[in-house]
């Protein structure tokens, strides 16, 4: 059978070209393989024998799930994850390997513009390297990052609380760090109950401690945040992981 590798092949040169460690960074263990017989969803894989899998580490924009389809059915692929415990829905959660390739089609998709960061890894050099790809196409535009909307801004409520129930990137000014009860939150508006903002329970308060961040030196930081957005009259997003995170450099 001939193979469609046109996304494939085209992103597997962009990786060799821009660094063969970040192709190399995600090898986990093996935890199987086998041949993709179809696209369910845009971030679920079923393969010949019923398995389904589910691709970790990335969350799907318009594009992921023909993305998908073109660069994986009917290919043989390698699953690679820390363990092979199904999520509730029954599906492997795994980095998804075409056979012949160094790089997961995670790092695949996110270089071509047609995924975003989860934040979910918690391999700090195989989640550099899946930042590293989507950075890239960020830069230059690519896919996704084409359109100018994908990336919020903080300050433009009224287009965050159109992506309520949705995953999004927002960027802006932390005007101030409040924290209240076992919460902290990031405001980006000076109306505290309507304005966007982030929150961070006190579990999280010694990850972003030993990632060297204190929350409140974040006021007056410029940041990227990344997640589903919540709320009714004011947005947020909760912060579970500290990937979600992105400091965007001075004051």
């Amino acid at each position: 059978m001939k193979q469609p590798i046109t996304l494939l092949v085209a992103a597997s040169l962009h990786l060799a070209c821009h660094g063969a460690a970040r192709a190399a960074a995600c090898q986990f263990e093996p935890q199987g393989e086998g041949r993709v017989a179809a696209v369910v969803d845009a971030r679920t894989l079923r393969l010949d024998d019923g398995r389904e899998v589910r691709l970790t580490g990335i969350e799907p924009v318009t594009s992921t799930k023909q993305a998908l389809a073109t660069a994986l059915v009917g290919r043989d692929v390698i699953l690679r994850a820390a363990d092979d415990t199904p999520d509730r829905y029954g599906r492997q959660p795994a980095l998804v390997f075409a056979a012949g390739s160094d790089a997961p089609v995670q790092s695949l998709l996110l270089a071509q513009g047609d995924a975003l960061v989860s934040a979910e890894i918690a391999d700090k050099d195989c989640a550099a390297a899946l930042f590293a790809a989507e950075a890239e196409a960020r830069r230059i535009k690519k896919g996704n990052w084409a359109d100018p909307s994908a990336i919020k801004n903080a300050e433009s409520q009224d287009d965050i609380l159109a992506g309520i129930g949705r995953f999004v990137v927002v960027e802006g000014k932390v005007l101030s760090v409040r924290q209240a009860g076992a919460t902290t939150y990031l405001n980006f508006s000076r109306n505290w109950t309507r304005g966007f903002a982030v929150t961070i329970s006190r579990r999280m308060v010694a990850a972003f401690e030993g990632a060297g961040i204190s929350l409140k030196s974040l006021e007056n930081r410029r940041i990227r945040v990344r997640g589903w957005v919540e709320g009714n009259t004011g947005s947020r997003i909760d912060v579970l992981r500290v990937g979600q995170v992105e400091l965007l450099g001075a004051n």
